[in-house]
Protein backbone atom coordinates (compact mmCIF):
# COMPACT_ATOMS: atom_id res chain seq x y z
CA UNK A 1 0.00 0.00 0.00
CA UNK A 2 0.88 3.60 -0.51
CA UNK A 3 -0.51 5.61 2.39
CA UNK A 4 -0.53 9.41 2.50
CA UNK A 5 -1.92 12.44 4.24
CA UNK A 6 -3.66 15.23 2.34
CA UNK A 7 -5.05 18.66 3.07
CA UNK A 8 -3.93 22.00 4.50
CA UNK A 9 -1.05 22.15 6.96
CA UNK A 10 -2.29 21.07 10.37
CA UNK A 11 -5.57 19.74 8.94
CA UNK A 12 -4.32 16.70 7.04
CA UNK A 13 -6.54 13.67 6.51
CA UNK A 14 -5.43 10.08 5.86
CA UNK A 15 -5.44 8.69 2.36
CA UNK A 16 -4.37 5.81 0.14
CA UNK A 17 -3.26 5.53 -3.48
CA UNK A 18 -5.43 3.28 -5.65
CA UNK A 19 -4.31 0.99 -8.48
CA UNK A 20 -4.62 3.79 -11.04
CA UNK A 21 -2.46 6.18 -8.99
CA UNK A 22 -5.34 8.31 -7.73
CA UNK A 23 -5.56 9.46 -4.13
CA UNK A 24 -8.49 8.17 -2.08
CA UNK A 25 -9.66 9.51 1.27
CA UNK A 26 -9.36 7.20 4.30
CA UNK A 27 -10.77 9.56 6.91
CA UNK A 28 -13.95 7.50 7.19
CA UNK A 29 -11.88 4.44 8.05
CA UNK A 30 -9.01 5.64 10.29
CA UNK A 31 -8.38 8.95 12.08
CA UNK A 32 -4.85 9.48 10.70
CA UNK A 33 -1.71 7.71 9.51
CA UNK A 34 -0.28 7.53 13.01
CA UNK A 35 0.10 5.42 16.13
CA UNK A 36 -1.81 2.15 16.22
CA UNK A 37 -2.95 2.62 12.64
CA UNK A 38 0.62 1.63 11.69
CA UNK A 39 0.51 -1.74 13.46
CA UNK A 40 0.66 -4.99 11.49
CA UNK A 41 -2.96 -5.81 12.33
CA UNK A 42 -4.21 -2.38 11.32
CA UNK A 43 -2.26 -2.37 8.05
CA UNK A 44 -3.72 -5.79 7.24
CA UNK A 45 -7.23 -4.39 7.70
CA UNK A 46 -6.46 -1.43 5.45
CA UNK A 47 -5.03 -3.74 2.78
CA UNK A 48 -8.34 -5.62 2.69
CA UNK A 49 -10.23 -2.46 1.70
CA UNK A 50 -10.92 -1.80 -1.97
CA UNK A 51 -9.55 1.74 -2.50
CA UNK A 52 -11.99 2.23 -5.39
CA UNK A 53 -14.80 2.24 -2.79
CA UNK A 54 -13.36 5.33 -1.12
CA UNK A 55 -13.93 8.98 -2.06
CA UNK A 56 -11.47 10.56 -4.47
CA UNK A 57 -9.18 13.29 -3.16
CA UNK A 58 -9.06 16.36 -5.42
CA UNK A 59 -5.97 16.23 -7.61
CA UNK A 60 -4.84 19.68 -6.53
CA UNK A 61 -4.90 18.83 -2.81
CA UNK A 62 -1.73 19.48 -0.86
CA UNK A 63 0.11 16.32 0.19
CA UNK A 64 1.32 16.46 3.76
CA UNK A 65 3.99 14.46 5.55
CA UNK A 66 3.06 10.79 5.21
CA UNK A 67 2.97 10.09 8.95
CA UNK A 68 1.69 12.01 11.97
CA UNK A 69 2.50 11.93 15.66
CA UNK A 70 6.23 11.37 15.25
CA UNK A 71 7.97 11.71 18.61
CA UNK A 72 11.45 10.47 17.68
CA UNK A 73 13.01 11.62 14.40
CA UNK A 74 16.36 9.86 14.36
CA UNK A 75 18.97 10.33 11.63
CA UNK A 76 22.04 8.30 10.72
CA UNK A 77 25.22 10.09 9.64
CA UNK A 78 27.96 8.96 7.27
CA UNK A 79 26.05 5.80 6.32
CA UNK A 80 27.40 5.74 2.75
CA UNK A 81 31.16 5.25 2.50
CA UNK A 82 31.52 7.59 -0.49
CA UNK A 83 29.59 10.33 1.32
CA UNK A 84 31.89 9.95 4.33
CA UNK A 85 34.83 10.41 1.97
CA UNK A 86 33.45 13.60 0.43
CA UNK A 87 32.84 14.91 3.95
CA UNK A 88 36.45 14.21 4.89
CA UNK A 89 35.40 11.80 7.62
CA UNK A 90 36.18 8.15 8.31
CA UNK A 91 33.63 5.42 7.63
CA UNK A 92 32.14 4.77 11.07
CA UNK A 93 32.58 1.43 12.82
CA UNK A 94 29.05 1.66 14.20
CA UNK A 95 26.10 3.89 13.28
CA UNK A 96 26.42 7.63 13.96
CA UNK A 97 23.12 8.85 15.39
CA UNK A 98 21.65 12.30 15.89
CA UNK A 99 18.21 13.85 16.31
CA UNK A 100 16.19 15.92 13.92
CA UNK A 101 13.44 17.96 15.55
CA UNK A 102 10.09 16.22 14.95
CA UNK A 103 8.47 19.59 14.29
CA UNK A 104 10.74 20.15 11.28
CA UNK A 105 8.74 17.51 9.39
CA UNK A 106 6.76 18.99 6.50
CA UNK A 107 5.09 17.79 3.31
CA UNK A 108 7.11 16.57 0.34
CA UNK A 109 6.40 19.64 -1.78
CA UNK A 110 6.29 22.31 0.91
CA UNK A 111 8.67 25.26 0.73
CA UNK A 112 12.10 24.73 2.31
CA UNK A 113 13.12 27.77 4.36
CA UNK A 114 16.75 28.86 4.66
CA UNK A 115 17.24 30.07 8.26
CA UNK A 116 17.83 33.81 8.70
CA UNK A 117 21.44 34.65 7.86
CA UNK A 118 22.30 31.11 6.77
CA UNK A 119 24.78 30.72 3.92
CA UNK A 120 25.32 26.96 4.11
CA UNK A 121 21.97 25.20 3.83
CA UNK A 122 22.40 21.86 2.06
CA UNK A 123 20.37 18.96 0.62
CA UNK A 124 20.43 15.20 1.30
CA UNK A 125 18.21 12.59 -0.39
CA UNK A 126 17.55 9.77 2.06
CA UNK A 127 15.53 6.63 2.65
CA UNK A 128 13.39 7.00 5.76
CA UNK A 129 11.67 4.18 7.60
CA UNK A 130 8.59 4.49 9.80
CA UNK A 131 8.13 2.35 12.89
CA UNK A 132 4.85 0.42 13.11
CA UNK A 133 5.36 -1.71 16.23
CA UNK A 134 7.17 -0.66 19.39
CA UNK A 135 10.85 -1.62 19.14
CA UNK A 136 12.98 -1.99 22.25
CA UNK A 137 16.02 -4.24 22.35
CA UNK A 138 15.00 -6.08 19.18
CA UNK A 139 17.22 -8.56 17.39
CA UNK A 140 18.31 -7.76 13.85
CA UNK A 141 16.53 -10.84 12.50
CA UNK A 142 13.24 -9.49 13.89
CA UNK A 143 13.80 -5.81 13.19
CA UNK A 144 11.84 -5.43 9.95
CA UNK A 145 8.71 -6.81 11.63
CA UNK A 146 8.68 -3.55 13.61
CA UNK A 147 8.73 -1.37 10.47
CA UNK A 148 5.46 -0.16 8.91
CA UNK A 149 7.06 1.08 5.72
CA UNK A 150 9.47 3.41 3.99
CA UNK A 151 9.35 6.94 2.66
CA UNK A 152 11.45 9.52 0.84
CA UNK A 153 13.14 12.16 3.02
CA UNK A 154 15.17 15.29 2.32
CA UNK A 155 17.50 15.63 5.32
CA UNK A 156 17.98 19.38 4.88
CA UNK A 157 21.08 20.50 6.78
CA UNK A 158 22.73 23.77 7.77
CA UNK A 159 26.46 23.02 7.67
CA UNK A 160 27.73 26.02 9.66
CA UNK A 161 25.37 25.15 12.52
CA UNK A 162 26.32 21.48 12.23
CA UNK A 163 30.11 21.71 11.97
CA UNK A 164 31.47 25.15 12.79
CA UNK A 165 31.85 26.71 16.22
CA UNK A 166 30.95 24.11 18.82
CA UNK A 167 29.46 21.96 16.07
CA UNK A 168 26.84 19.36 17.10
CA UNK A 169 24.90 17.82 14.24
CA UNK A 170 21.53 18.23 15.90
CA UNK A 171 21.89 22.03 15.69
CA UNK A 172 22.18 21.88 11.90
CA UNK A 173 19.38 19.43 11.25
CA UNK A 174 16.22 20.56 12.97
CA UNK A 175 15.36 24.04 11.67
CA UNK A 176 11.77 24.57 10.50
CA UNK A 177 11.02 22.75 7.19
CA UNK A 178 14.25 20.70 7.39
CA UNK A 179 12.36 17.39 7.19
CA UNK A 180 10.26 16.99 4.03
CA UNK A 181 8.76 13.48 4.23
CA UNK A 182 6.71 11.56 1.69
CA UNK A 183 4.72 11.72 -0.56
CA UNK A 184 3.81 8.21 0.54
CA UNK A 185 4.43 5.74 3.28
CA UNK A 186 5.01 2.58 1.24
CA UNK A 187 4.41 -0.61 3.20
CA UNK A 188 7.21 -3.16 3.14
CA UNK A 189 5.18 -5.74 1.21
CA UNK A 190 5.40 -3.41 -1.82
CA UNK A 191 9.20 -3.11 -1.64
CA UNK A 192 11.01 -6.07 -3.19
CA UNK A 193 14.36 -5.21 -1.60
CA UNK A 194 14.74 -2.19 0.64
CA UNK A 195 18.52 -2.49 0.18
CA UNK A 196 18.33 -2.06 -3.60
CA UNK A 197 16.54 1.24 -4.21
CA UNK A 198 17.90 3.80 -6.67
CA UNK A 199 17.93 7.38 -5.39
CA UNK A 200 18.61 10.78 -6.96
CA UNK A 201 18.45 14.50 -6.32
CA UNK A 202 18.57 17.51 -8.68
CA UNK A 203 18.96 21.20 -7.88
CA UNK A 204 17.65 23.56 -10.57
CA UNK A 205 17.60 20.67 -13.04
CA UNK A 206 21.24 19.68 -12.46
CA UNK A 207 21.89 16.22 -11.07
CA UNK A 208 23.67 16.45 -7.73
CA UNK A 209 23.14 13.05 -6.12
CA UNK A 210 22.86 9.57 -7.60
CA UNK A 211 22.99 6.55 -5.33
CA UNK A 212 21.46 3.29 -4.23
CA UNK A 213 20.54 1.92 -0.82
CA UNK A 214 22.67 -1.11 -1.70
CA UNK A 215 25.76 0.90 -0.73
CA UNK A 216 24.63 1.75 2.80
CA UNK A 217 27.25 0.93 5.42
CA UNK A 218 24.59 -0.26 7.87
CA UNK A 219 21.36 -1.68 6.48
CA UNK A 220 17.84 -0.95 7.65
CA UNK A 221 17.42 -4.05 9.83
CA UNK A 222 20.73 -3.39 11.57
CA UNK A 223 19.81 0.24 12.20
CA UNK A 224 16.45 -0.58 13.79
CA UNK A 225 18.06 -3.19 16.03
CA UNK A 226 21.00 -0.95 16.93
CA UNK A 227 18.91 2.14 17.72
CA UNK A 228 16.48 0.06 19.80
CA UNK A 229 19.37 -0.76 22.15
CA UNK A 230 19.43 2.86 23.29
CA UNK A 231 15.85 4.09 23.04
CA UNK A 232 12.35 2.75 22.62
CA UNK A 233 11.03 3.34 19.14
CA UNK A 234 7.27 3.88 19.04
CA UNK A 235 4.75 3.66 16.18
CA UNK A 236 5.14 6.73 13.98
CA UNK A 237 8.78 7.31 14.85
CA UNK A 238 11.01 7.97 11.83
CA UNK A 239 14.59 6.90 11.12
CA UNK A 240 16.23 8.58 8.15
CA UNK A 241 19.12 6.39 7.10
CA UNK A 242 21.84 8.51 5.47
CA UNK A 243 22.67 10.01 2.11
CA UNK A 244 24.84 9.06 -0.88
CA UNK A 245 27.54 11.43 -2.20
CA UNK A 246 26.78 14.67 -3.98
CA UNK A 247 25.78 17.00 -1.15
CA UNK A 248 26.63 20.66 -1.58
CA UNK A 249 29.27 20.58 1.12
CA UNK A 250 31.24 18.02 -0.89
CA UNK A 251 31.78 20.19 -3.96
CA UNK A 252 34.97 22.19 -4.42
CA UNK A 253 34.13 24.95 -3.80
CA UNK A 254 30.97 23.99 -1.87
CA UNK A 255 27.58 24.75 -3.42
CA UNK A 256 24.72 25.65 -1.10
CA UNK A 257 21.04 26.40 -1.51
CA UNK A 258 19.89 29.94 -2.18
CA UNK A 259 16.59 31.76 -2.44
CA UNK A 260 14.61 30.62 -5.49
CA UNK A 261 16.35 27.27 -5.96
CA UNK A 262 14.25 24.23 -6.78
CA UNK A 263 15.00 20.75 -5.47
CA UNK A 264 13.67 17.52 -7.00
CA UNK A 265 14.43 14.19 -5.38
CA UNK A 266 13.19 10.63 -5.71
CA UNK A 267 13.73 7.04 -4.62
CA UNK A 268 12.54 4.14 -6.78
CA UNK A 269 9.05 3.10 -5.71
CA UNK A 270 8.77 5.76 -3.02
CA UNK A 271 7.76 8.73 -5.16
CA UNK A 272 9.15 12.19 -5.77
CA UNK A 273 9.50 15.48 -3.90
CA UNK A 274 9.67 18.98 -5.41
CA UNK A 275 10.58 21.93 -3.22
CA UNK A 276 11.01 25.65 -3.72
CA UNK A 277 13.70 27.17 -1.50
CA UNK A 278 13.08 30.52 0.15
CA UNK A 279 15.23 32.72 2.40
CA UNK A 280 13.35 33.28 5.67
Amino acid sequence: MKLLRHGPLGQEKPGIVDASGQMRDLSGVVPDIAGEVLSRASLARLKAIDPASLPLVPKDSRIGACVAGTRNFIAVGLNYADHAAESGMAVPKEPVLFNKAPNCIVGPNDTVLIPPGSLKTDWEVELAIVIGETAWQVEEKDALSHVAGAALCNDVSERAYQIEGTGQWTKGKGCPTFGPLGPWLVTLDEIADIQALAMELDVNGTRRQTGNTATMVFGVAHLVSYISRFMRLDPGDVITTGTPPGVGMGFKPPVYLKDGDRIRLSIAGLGEQNQLVRQS
